[in-house]
């Protein structure tokens, strides 16, 4: 890993540095705890169209994963996945989710290498980077991996990914990776213009194939799984009988949690109800942490019509 400068604001203890990988440089954000080494390490993985900042919001000191992370005494990692920051003069058609997969991965490796990432890692990602943790996870586990947790990303679509017209875009796009404008601090949307970025079009043109893929990924997985969905999710279909096919879906893991957290649209890390589920994330980590991975399902306690969903 080599220290790097990246373009956009930082919050205070927030650095860029470089990984090394199979598919070359990977830029990335990292935060460290100031007191002693950390309890573990959280690698985070943004969605389409944004990057690590996604995870280091300045709009509000709330917001930051990285920064609560470190002062709750985790090493944060966030990457800009292949085809974003760095990697993406390498590749500017981007990387399809197998090549990213194998990218991170290694990533991963060559960061844990040197790094001490303490009891283990969770892999949290968002979106389109959540679909990259649960290959992550199924294809095999990367060492120190022992849990993932994923936002905005689901297995049913809400909408048609097939339309022909295309990735959906002005106001309906605002309307689905938004939702509600009250959502966020005043000027969050504004102040993360910088975020924003295209998605590389090999990227996109896999996008569609995600359901057909996750039948044969999440049985896969071996490893304690917990999956979010904002009160306001727009892009993924999430009613009780969506969560209990996904559960269905997940039985490799030694633990579930599907959860749902109010007043959040897609953006979870960028509106006001970040800091609850970066808290909720890193609380599964520590669960994660004490009950061990396990090597076979257990069933969460019963609730409403879902075995293991939270109101």
């Amino acid at each position: 890993m080599r220290g790097a400068t990246t373009a956009g604001t930082m919050s205070a203890g927030v650095r860029a540095v470089t990984l090394d990988s199979a598919d070359g440089p990977l830029s990335a954000l990292l935060c460290e705890p100031q007191a002693g080494p950390p309890r573990a390490t959280v690698v985070a993985l943004h969605g389409g169209g944004t990057g690590a900042g996604y995870f280091d919001s300045t709009a509000h000191p709330d917001l930051s994963l990285l920064t609560l992370g470190a002062r709750l005494g985790c090493t944060v990692l966030a990457l800009d996945r292949p085809g974003y920051g760095r990697s993406a003069a390498r590749h500017p058609q981007g990387r399809s989710l197998a090549e990213q997969t194998v990218a991170v991965r290694s990533a991963i490796e060559e960061f844990a290498a040197g790094h001490d990432t303490g009891a283990g890692v969770l892999l949290l990602g968002h979106s389109y980077g959540g679909k990259l943790a649960l290959s992550l996870t199924a294809t095999s586990t990367p060492d120190p991996v022992i849990a993932v947790d994923v936002s905005g990303c689901g297995r049913r679509p809400a909408v048609d990914l097939n339309d022909p017209a295309g990735t959906p875009r002005g106001l309906r796009a605002r309307r689905l990776n938004w939702g509600p404008a009250r959502l966020y601090p005043p000027g969050a949307v504004t102040s993360s213009a910088h975020l924003l970025t295209p998605m590389p079009p090999r990227e996109a043109a896999g996008v569609a194939d995600w359901e057909r893929r996750s039948e044969t990924l999440l049985p896969r997985i071996r490893v304690p799984v917990r999956m979010t969905f904002a009160e306001y999710e727009a892009w993924w279909r999430h009613t009780d009988e969506d969560l209990a096919d996904l559960r269905a879906r997940l039985t490799g893991a030694p633990r579930v949690v599907l959860d749902r957290l109010p007043g959040a649209g897609h953006n979870i890390s960028l509106g006001l109800a970040a800091r609850t589920y970066h808290l909720r994330a890193l609380a599964f980590l520590e669960e994660s942490l004490r009950r061990g991975s396990g090597t076979g399902p257990s069933p969460e306690p019963v609730g409403g019509a879902v075995p293991g969903v939270r109101p």
